[in-house]
């Protein structure tokens, strides 16, 4: 494939002073697969539904609906049992904390109007600081755009209170990572302690076999130093009116 031309956007001062993007906080719901085996129908209804109408809230900025297949699972590193149910993971990026207000009262608005089903069965909610944002030259654009570039794939890594894995840009496939930190809230809102580390790996080629080629700097990272893996594993996005095209 031919490379994008210019200079990335990271290394021009003049694109990085007209804007370095707003988000700060990310909700992150993790869940485990339908215990009906009615997935497609849970992602259909999300992604027309629920999914949008969150963005009539000014502090929503992006979101990013994720899916774990069998292929997917079996490329996973070893993961605790509390974390290896995890199929599905549902991202909301943030311009701050206080905008989890409206989000709540959204959710409490739609439930009113019957437009809501049972949530899939929850591992863990997280709120999380952006600290670290990175993307490979080779994509061109800005570790700032990242939520908003097509993705084929994402690999989530989430640890105990660990560094930024910034080196992860080197490894083929990984356009860019982005991390952030967690941060106690009430148990109504998320279940995440105050401590981990979760860090997206976007990716431009598929994520089982970009896996593959993460695995030796993972275990690398692992090996040296004091960082406990809670989950790492690649995911694909929802595919819109292919509701079956990946699933658990």
């Amino acid at each position: 494939m031919n490379p994008l031309p210019g200079t990335p956007s990271d290394q021009v001062d003049g694109v990085l002073a007209t804007g370095r993007g707003d988000v700060t906080t990310l909700f992150v719901s993790m869940a485990r697969r339908h215990p009906d085996g009615a997935d497609a129908e849970y992602l259909r209804w999300h992604t027309l539904d629920h999914r949008p109408e969150q963005h009539r809230l000014s502090a929503v900025r992006a979101s990013l609906r994720l899916v774990s297949t069998p292929a997917c699972r079996a490329a996973r590193t070893s993961t605790p049992d509390q974390f290896d149910t995890i199929d599905h993971v549902m991202t909301y990026f943030f311009t701050d904390r206080s905008g989890l207000t409206g989000f709540n009262e959204l959710s409490t608005a739609l439930g009113d109007a019957d437009r809501k089903l049972p949530l899939l069965p929850p591992v863990q909610r997280g709120v999380y600081t952006v600290h670290t944002k990175v993307a490979a030259p080779r994509v061109k654009v800005g570790a700032d755009v990242l939520p908003w570039w097509p993705v084929r794939g994402v690999y989530v890594l989430l640890e105990t209170d660990a560094p930024a894995p910034t080196h992860l840009v080197d490894v083929d496939g990984v356009a860019g990572v982005w991390s952030a930190g967690s941060h106690s809230v009430h148990a109504n809102l998320a279940s995440a302690p105050a401590g981990q580390t979760i860090s997206y790996c976007f990716l431009d080629e598929d994520p089982v076999r970009v896996a593959d080629r993460l695995r030796p700097a993972l275990e690398r990272r692992w090996r040296q130093g004091n960082v406990e893996p809670l989950l790492a594993a690649p995911f694909y996005p929802v595919v819109p009116y292919e509701w079956d095209r990946y699933l658990p």
